[in-house]
């Protein structure tokens, strides 16, 4: 039987439970935006810079707007701020240590660990109206944050070591898969009837933890990678057993020999830190790449679309823009199972191209829209359509893919340094366009979605120039295409072969 064609049930689980830290990550993302107004309602309480007396309690005035008078204080503001923020920075500084937990005590026991942040958050937040709401939320989000940046390198880097060579673009694409359905779930029970209201949103925000009590149980069931058992700790037989576990009964033999070919490379090229990467010329093409993946995910211009989807829906002339919200979380699901489908068949570069040039064009199309909606009122179902259009395009492939392309362009040396690096360069990117979106909106205004286009242009344009199909190719066969047009000459062979001597000796060291 082909060793690269089974689907198991243990596999399954084992996907399915990791993916558990995506869902986390993905409703984290998503939750924090439906209650804003109630949330900086108990700020300004808690602050004692707002009640109920001191807004505006004439007839005439509605509910919502005596909390955003809560909401215009500069100190509610700027909580308010941290609140969204601390989860980004929380991540990018976590991503560092993704390498380090991974090869601790392995990739499973290694997700175990962090779990206790992630219940530790949940705990903080839920619990928050029992002391200061504004530091109890802002530290619950940046421990969750922390969380998030560990399990968005473990999840993707524990899947790619797993998964059949036949199904590792498929399995891969569960991390974002997972991350779009936590979006989705928060957005629908953060709507006001739900528990995005004035009693229930501290349990809103504190079922962000809750994932992690399930996956808790169900790691211990799931086996450690085989290639971290056989290429980092050199335990052949435990190996054999993981992957019998994760394939069923089948000849081992051709898994294992690739692997000892992959683990004697590994010997030769050394344990790669974050440090030598950056600064390895032998590593150089393929880190360009993984970063541009990743600056190509976010600067695409998809996190200005979930973040003020609300408010771009309104601009549009949408009567209950919440749910055309909704509306786009719910594409933005179909569109990866989409991926899913297609990533193994079509390959990834393809997919990254077709979604890069048609998220392009509605870059443009929303901008005509948006520019025009005023002198034709047709032109609203323009920019409507364009979002749904803008986020199909994002998820067939600049969203889930440079997630697990980066575990496949690296072998198991420097791997764990790129995924951490690609992992803050992800966090970093996320927040940077989260910080400054709302004053580039203000400066550009409906020209906004220009900038976005430019960028995904260069990005397409870098894609098809130098980023290699990866499907159904193995690990080595991959590094083997970074390295073609580098070793033309003996004195190109010789200075690589000195430096990664070099690699190896401080790393040894």
């Amino acid at each position: 039987m082909d060793s690269g064609k089974q689907l198991t049930g243990t596999l399954a689980i084992a996907v399915f439970t990791v993916a558990l830290g995506s869902l986390q990550y993905g409703y984290s993302l998503g939750v924090i935006n439906a209650p804003q107004k109630v949330i900086e309602k108990h700020y300004g309480r808690s602050l004692g810079v707002w009640s109920e007396r001191t807004a505006v309690p004439s007839e005439n005035s509605t509910e919502e707007e005596a909390f955003s008078e809560a909401g215009q204080h500069p100190t509610v503001v700027m909580y308010w701020s941290l609140s969204v923020a601390s989860f980004s920075i929380g991540g990018m500084v976590s991503s560092f240590l993704v390498g380090f937990v991974g090869d601790l005590r392995g990739r499973v026991k290694g997700m175990l660990m962090v779990n206790v942040l992630a219940v530790t958050a949940g705990l903080l937040m839920g619990f928050c109206k029992i002391w200061k709401p504004h530091i109890m939320v802002i530290s619950g989000r940046a421990i969750m944050g922390f969380y998030c940046g560990l399990t968005s390198g473990l999840v993707p880097m524990y899947i790619g070591e797993i998964a059949p060579k036949a199904y590792r673009g498929a399995l891969g694409t569960t991390h974002q898969l997972a991350i779009v359905v936590g979006i989705l779930i928060s957005q629908v029970i953060g709507l006001d009837f739900v528990l995005g209201n004035d009693d229930m949103w501290p349990l809103l925000l504190g079922l962000s933890g809750a994932p992690a009590i399930l996956q808790s149980f169900l790691l211990p069931l799931c086996p450690e990678s085989p290639r971290y058992l056989y290429i980092v700790l050199g335990k052949e037989e435990e190996a054999r057993r993981s992957l019998y576990r994760l394939k069923g009964a089948y000849d081992a033999s051709a898994d294992v020999e690739e692997m000892k070919r992959e683990k004697q490379e590994a010997d030769k090229e050394a344990k790669v830190s974050i440090l030598s990467l950056i600064g390895s010329s032998v590593y150089r093409k393929q880190l360009s790449v993984a970063l541009m993946m990743h600056l190509s995910q976010q600067f695409s211009g998809i996190n200005a679309i979930f973040y003020y989807s609300t408010s771009i829906f309104t601009r549009a002339g949408v009567g209950q823009p919440v749910y055309a919200t909704i509306g786009v979380g719910v594409i933005n699901t179909i569109f990866t199972l989409v991926s899913v489908a297609l990533v193994d068949r079509a390959g990834r570069r393809t997919l990254i191209l077709a979604g890069l040039g048609g998220m392009t064009c509605c870059a443009i199309a929303l901008t005509v829209g948006l520019k025009l909606q005023n002198e034709y009122s047709w032109m609203s179902y323009v920019s409507m359509s364009a979002i749904f259009l803008f986020v199909s395009f994002f998820e067939i492939g600049p969203g889930p893919i440079p997630w697990f392309i980066v575990a496949e362009l690296f072998s198991q040396g420097p791997r764990p340094a790129a995924i951490a690096l690609a992992g803050c360069c992800n966090w970093t990117s996320n927040f940077i366009i989260g910080m400054t979106f709302p004053y580039i909106q203000t400066w550009l205004d409906s020209f906004v979605f220009i900038l976005f286009a430019v960028l995904l242009l260069i990005f397409t344009m870098f894609t098809y120039r130098w980023v290699p199909e990866t499907k159904g190719k193995s690990f080595q066969e991959i590094a083997a295409v970074f390295q073609k047009g580098r070793k033309k000459s003996p004195k190109a062979e010789i200075t690589d072969t000195t430096e990664l001597q070099q690699l190896k000796t401080s790393t040894d060291a």
